[in-house]
């Protein structure tokens, strides 16, 4: 290992958050209530837009493809949450703590904090910034959770107090993993997303002082067959009867 790797519990220099600027710009007058995106401070306006050399995609039928990223989109930074692809040593709390944030002061109105129900790190870091009232009133933490009854049911336990939260559900639905790890037909791997759903929403009427939002995620959708992905996550929305 290089001698010049700083193996130190806190390896940031502190003269980077003054060379920070929190993105400061007003929030445009069409952006959705829930959406509080700032503009970037960031020289974006050197960069050629991707459309200007790529030949668009056109789809008769969609309205997404012909759309073109002309303001900040609404980010969310995923750094925080362990799991398979997370450090070798997760952070510490501490460390946790000042990423956080850090997150926050670059402008992140949503970060996903945590794997309450598979850490005991994280669901502890997510009760402190909860309890100790680290949540600015702009930003929406977010929490991952697979669909199983007692880790939803857990996950929720790390939220208590949250004034806002995105409980983001997902189960694999890959043709590998149905066969090899599940075992499970199409039915089956369905019937898992669709219970956790209801578990989702079932758990959420215990806490009704936060302002819930939901999300579903089908793991490894990229070795799903399409049209099944799209039969699952419409059989989530079926139950989540989504509002926007």
């Amino acid at each position: 290992m290089s001698s010049e790797f700083n193996t130190a519990p806190d390896a940031y220099p502190a003269s980077t958050n003054s060379r920070l600027r929190t993105p400061s710009g007003p929030i445009p007058a069409d952006q959705p209530p829930w959406n509080p995106q700032r503009g970037s401070h960031l020289p974006y306006a050197r960069y050629q837009p991707f459309h200007e050399f790529v030949e668009p995609v056109s789809l008769p039928d969609r309205t997404w493809p012909d759309v073109r990223i002309s303001k900040a989109q609404l980010w969310c930074a995923v750094d925080l949450r362990d799991g398979n692809q997370a450090l070798i040593d997760p952070m510490s709390p501490a460390r946790k703590r000042r990423m956080f944030e850090l997150l926050v002061k670059m402008g992140y109105k949503e970060i996903e904090v945590g794997f309450p129900s598979a850490s005991q790190t994280d669901f502890d870091f997510v009760r402190e910034i909860i309890t100790e009232d680290l949540i600015p009133d702009d930003v929406t933490i977010q929490v991952l959770t697979q669909a199983r009854t007692e880790l939803i049911e857990r996950t929720y336990e790390a939220c208590e107090g949250a004034p806002r939260a995105i409980v983001h559900l997902y189960n694999s639905t890959s043709i590998l993993q149905r066969r090899v790890v599940f075992r499970a037909n199409r039915d089956g791997i369905r019937r898992i997303a669709t219970d956790g759903a209801e578990d989702v929403e079932r758990f959420s009427e215990k806490y009704p002082a936060t302002d819930w939002r939901f999300e579903y995620s089908p793991e490894s959708y990229t070795g799903t067959e399409l049209q099944y992905a799209v039969d699952v996550c419409n059989a989530v929305s079926e139950i989540w009867q989504p509002t926007v």
